[in-house]
Formats: structure tokens, sequence, C-alpha cells
């Protein structure tokens, strides 16, 4: 491992190269939110185009599967918002 994320201030190790969704999944976190409508957001089609994943890191509005993780990025889960 090669550093800490924190998904609502719980640290989630990731390796090198390691997209926010891969670790979170590793760690055990599935759902990452929910949309308007109130169903999950999740890690559907990994490419960016469903933004199913949409999370917040270090504030901004980002698709977890296309997202670098990087040492000490705060994540926590997006309520709502965009393309729900």
């Amino acid at each position: 491992m090669t550093g800490h994320i924190f998904w609502q201030d719980r640290p989630i190790p990731f390796r090198t190269g390691e997209m926010v969704s891969s670790a979170l999944i590793r760690a055990g976190v599935i759902q990452m939110g929910s949309a308007p409508t109130g169903q999950p957001r999740a890690v559907f089609c990994g490419i960016g185009q469903c933004q199913g994943c949409l999370i917040r890191a270090d504030g901004r509005l980002v698709e977890a599967c296309l997202t670098p993780c990087r040492a000490g990025m705060q994540i926590s889960p997006e309520i709502g918002g965009p393309n729900g």
C-alpha cells in the first residue's frame, strides 16, 4: 500500500495508480451516496460515462472511477446532485 484516502474520516489504503472506486470497493464500500431518486450511487460502467459513482473528493464533485487516489484525499458521498 502507498497511502490512505479518507472516506468519511475512515482511512482506506490504496495502491500506486489506483482509482478511488477500486480502493473503496476493496475496503467494502459499495454504496457511494444516493441519487435524487433515492437510488444508491455505485460503480456501474467504470469509465465515467454513467456518473453512477459521483463522490466529493476534497470538496469537488468527481467520478470515483476516474479519480486517482492521492494520499490524504478527503472523500464523502454525493447525496442528490447531477445526473441522478
